[in-house]
């Protein structure tokens, strides 16, 4: 039997959650260090000191669970979602009438899903924490890594009568595999580039975001929820600026969480009256009817409390060093949050990383005597080939669609393309064509696929546009000359009378 393998995994969010219990699954010892205090605890403070709770999870993570050994997970997690079929976009018409008009993410009815993170995340470390192989260390930071020898450092808070009494130790961790899954600031990737030639690239858009609610009618107690949404709870609502938005994402209680992302310019001039006497008005000449479902005293309560926090994109690569280490998540490829897929994506990474250790593993039981580090670098190595190009492929994808979002859905363009690319993927199945949306989000395919097929269908349409368009006037042209070629040949016969005249004529010539 081989030797069982200790796994540390940094992070306790839904990606590392994943991870830890994948391990779990294949009988390693695994621990798992938490720079936070318990997760499941309402008071523990996010990361990045806001409360939002809503994400978007759709095939890729939904698949990433089901392979997961957790029949109950995928039960769980199904029965707390609240479907959104696509998004609705709001609007004010020339006469100052608002509208909404909605636009189906896929024209075979799929939905993507609304889902409380923190239900999510609880779930998942209740279900380790039921496992007698996996062990938790909360307010444990890591501070030191030497991937060569296969040890760590993390520094543990004790907390005292009082904040000021809490003090810190340093404990010594010995492992065969770290993953870490400790998020876009990720101190493990941090060490890691101690160790490896890593390329590294990071980026904050020209964009902020701040939160805001739209909270639940006023119902009876035995109300159903479906009732306690003023808008509709099967749409992610979008308020269009062309330069920037504002989106509403349904909650299980019946509120919608709300984010304004923008410039820092526009932050900056919302920020310039400490009154907020700028921010109502700036709501109803670019978000119409956004102030009657959050009256203004609350849109200003919310901008002044909540922070105004940046947007960052982040591709690296290796994934991994040796046998010992590897990034999954936002750790690997933090992205801006415009495609819904960033924790898809980790959870994706999860999956096939373990696919790809599996298949190492099968190959190491046929190989008499082989070494598991060897075969766990092998594997590591793999992961990282196969892993980046699709991680890149979905950070730039995410980048794209915030113009979508504040602009394209807009365009007639846009519409159009949409409307060509659902007409053919449902009327012409067996040509195997989808929209780039309803490939990413309800499919398994390797992003970098995604992104060389709707490439190549927009060249397809392109040529058929263009085709369509020049019929007609290849057709009239080919009349023209026609028409020119008798005119020619009528004025050539009256000139010399006959054929035999011209033809002596040109002999002579």
């Amino acid at each position: 039997m081989a030797k069982k393998q200790k796994v540390i995994v940094v992070g306790a969010g839904p990606v590392g959650s994943l991870a830890a219990l994948y391990a779990a699954n294949r009988g390693d010892n695994v621990e798992i260090y938490e720079l936070r205090s318990d997760l499941r605890d309402p008071s523990t403070t996010p990361l990045n000191f806001t409360k939002s709770i809503n994400l978007a999870l759709s095939e890729r993570g939904i698949n990433a669970m089901r392979h997961a050994g957790q029949p109950k997970l995928i039960e769980h997690v199904m029965g707390a979602t609240i479907p959104m079929r696509g998004r609705m976009i709001h609007g004010r018409r020339a006469n100052g009438e608002l509208y909404e008009e909605g636009q189906d993410y896929d024209v075979h009815g799929r939905s993507i899903l609304a889902i409380d993170r923190g239900g999510l995340n609880k779930r998942l470390l209740d279900i380790l924490e039921s496992m007698p192989n996996v062990k938790f260390f909360f307010s444990h930071k890591l501070t030191g890594a030497n991937f060569k020898k296969n040890k760590a450092w993390f520094e543990v808070r004790e907390n005292g009568p009082s904040k000021e009494d809490q003090q810190t130790r340093e404990v010594e961790v010995d492992f065969d595999l770290m993953l870490g899954a400790d998020g876009a600031h990720s101190a493990v990737r941090y060490h890691l580039m101690k160790y490896t030639h890593m390329d590294y690239q990071q980026v904050y858009i020209d964009a902020m975001w701040c939160e805001f609610q739209i909270q639940p009618k006023k119902t009876a107690p035995d109300a159903s929820l479906m009732s306690k949404f003023v808008i509709s709870p099967n749409h992610l609502h979008i308020w269009p600026g062309r330069e920037f938005m504002f989106i509403a994402i349904p909650s299980d209680d019946g509120s919608f969480t709300c984010t304004l992302f923008a410039p820092g310019s526009l932050f900056s001039h919302l920020e310039s009256d400490p009154t907020g006497s700028l921010i109502a008005p700036f709501f109803d000449k670019h978000f119409p009817g956004v102030t009657a479902l959050i009256p203004p005293t609350d849109l200003i309560a919310s901008f002044h409390r909540n922070p105004h926090l940046p947007l960052i994109s982040i591709k690296c690569s290796p994934y991994h060093f040796g046998s010992s280490v590897v990034i999954l998540g936002d750790a690997a490829h933090a992205m801006v949050p415009f495609y819904g897929q960033g924790m898809n994506a980790g959870l994706e990474d999860v999956r096939i990383l373990f696919d790809v250790l599996d298949k190492h593993a099968r190959m190491d039981e046929l190989a008499a005597g082989a070494d598991p580090a060897s075969s766990r670098a092998h594997a590591l190595a793999e992961y990282t080939a196969v892993r980046q190009p699709d991680a890149h492929a979905i950070n730039d994808l995410a980048l794209q669609n915030y113009v979508e979002m504040r602009a394209s859905v807009l365009s007639p363009a846009y519409r159009l393309r949409k409307f060509l690319e659902e007409a053919m993927s449902k009327y012409l199945p067996w040509l195997g064509w989808q929209t780039k949306y309803a490939r990413v989000s309800f499919g398994n395919e390797r992003y970098s696929e995604v992104v060389a097929r709707s490439e190549h269908q927009g060249r397809m349409l392109l040529r058929g546009f263009v085709g369509l368009l020049g019929l007609p006037l290849l057709a009239g042209g080919a009349v023209l000359l026609l028409s020119y070629k008798r005119a020619v040949d009528v004025g050539l016969r009256a000139a010399f009378g006959s054929v035999d005249s011209m033809v002596e004529f040109m002999t002579m010539v």
